[in-house]
């Protein structure tokens, strides 16, 4: 069984920090667990797995999720007590920057504090005065998307594009008389 609590903290060096921060830590690390165990979990699923199991956790159905993971992943327990030993691992390496991170915070005085400002650092000299840039050019945006076939607007950089016409006659087809004929046959009239 995994605990993720104040024991873990002094396990892993940080039994020294205040209490709020030591809730908010135990906090990260568990998403960072059950995200990292996730990704392990999705990785070996069927697209099929994954909207079966996605359903459980619509309904909140924790108890429900457990038991497909029983049934399906047997090893999942396996994969968590992995990814578990890893962070621990990851965060005991960064645990006195963790420490000394949150001592310098505890240390430095509140912002907008009479404190935070006496101790702020030196405002720097004014720079001389000079003259004033001018700004740089500004590129045009290019132009919103137009119909096909309809003219750019104008100014536009682009040439015109001219409207869809047929593709020419195939060579290779012979060319066909128009049907139905465009003149009425040539013979006697009968009135």
């Amino acid at each position: 069984m995994l605990k993720i609590d104040n024991s873990l903290l002094e396990e892993i060096g940080l039994g020294g920090l205040p209490e709020a921060e030591k809730n908010s830590f135990l906090r990260h690390v568990y998403e960072t667990l059950e995200m990292r165990v996730g990704v392990r979990l999705a990785d070996q699923m069927t697209n099929e797995q994954l909207d079966e199991f996605e359903r459980y956790f619509e309904a909140k159905d924790d108890a429900g999720a457990f038991k497909w993971l029983e049934t399906n992943f047997p090893n999942y327990k396996d994969i968590v007590q992995q990814e578990f030993d890893k962070l621990k691992a990851e965060v005991a390496q960064s645990a006195p920057q963790i420490l000394a991170a949150s001592q310098q915070a505890q240390a430095a005085p509140p912002a907008g504090s009479a404190a935070a400002q006496s101790e702020a650092a030196p405002v720097p000299p004014p720079m001389p005065a000079r003259a004033p840039t001018p700004p740089p050019p500004v590129s045009p945006s290019p132009p919103p998307p137009q119909p096909f076939g309809s003219p750019p607007p104008a100014g536009s950089p682009l040439p015109p594009q001219p409207a869809w016409t047929p593709p020419p006659a195939d060579p290779f087809q012979p060319q066909l008389p128009p049907f139905p004929p465009q003149q009425p046959p040539a013979g006697p009239s009968q009135q």
